[in-house]
């Protein structure tokens, strides 16, 4: 599904996506078009990770599931020349299309990588910030993201990531269906239980600084009925490594 959002993104999806949906969830006019449309036109995020916290020049910042690059390009601004941005992504076809956008935007401060959020392969302890936009919940070891984000991030480091929770509970039978699983709801889990695993990778002080009713934009109404019935939601939260 996520190779056709990057090779057929007008074709229309059961979930918000491109630009009316980035700007619905908070980016703006001025920010959007200060990269390259083909970039912003495959956008499946579910927040905006930059209102969790500043990037600051100079930092190297991941992106877990960069997809085709609007949140990379846009953190590869912030941290300037001195800065990186490492783009983690499983999906060649966004993968692709990032380094095209990469290329567009004359952009030379982006690394790619291609991968798992359960495994990365970076070293300890290299990493400033940690952004993550609607991914984590499509990841079935969420303990094992958490964990690998925490291994990977300097001592003072954080978390900056929008994704999708519940507030009711869903049956093992339904979490077994690939197809919603892809509606990026049945992936999703309570949210009492997404920031206890925060906790126990050992990140400190999760907060959150938003909630979305990111579903009212759906423009399938299974998926809508689907998340009012479990209370789905997008959050932004924030989280720091001790020092």
């Amino acid at each position: 599904m996520y190779t056709e959002v990057a090779t057929n993104p007008s074709k229309g999806f059961h979930f918000p996506s491109g630009r009316d949906a980035a700007l619905y969830i908070g980016y703006n006019e001025s920010e959007l078009s200060s990269i390259p449309e083909t970039a912003y036109e495959s956008f499946a995020g579910v927040g905006k990770p930059f209102d969790a916290g500043e990037i600051r020049a100079g930092e190297v910042v991941l992106d877990v599931g960069s997809g085709a690059g609007t949140d990379t390009l846009l953190a590869a601004k912030m941290v300037g020349s001195t800065g990186r941005v490492i783009a983690l992504d499983m999906t060649e076809a966004m993968l692709d299309k990032l380094k095209m956008n990469v290329e567009k935007a004359g952009t030379s401060n982006v690394q790619f990588l291609k991968g798992s959020a359960e495994k990365i392969e970076l070293p300890d302890g290299s990493v400033d910030v940690v952004i993550s936009n609607g991914v984590i919940n499509l990841v079935p070891n969420k303990k094992a993201v958490f964990r690998e984000l925490y291994r990977v991030l300097k001592p003072g480091g954080r978390i900056q990531i929008a994704d999708i929770v519940l507030h009711k509970d869903i049956p093992l039978q339904s979490r077994m269906n690939p197809q919603l699983w892809a509606e990026c709801i049945v992936g999703a889990e309570l949210e009492r239980d997404y920031l206890s695993k925060i906790r126990d990778a050992g990140l400190v002080k999760p907060r959150l600084v938003k909630r979305i009713d990111y579903f009212a934009r759906s423009a399938n109404a299974n998926t809508k009925e689907v998340a009012a019935y479990y209370k789905a939601e997008s959050i932004l939260i924030n989280a720091t490594k001790p020092m």
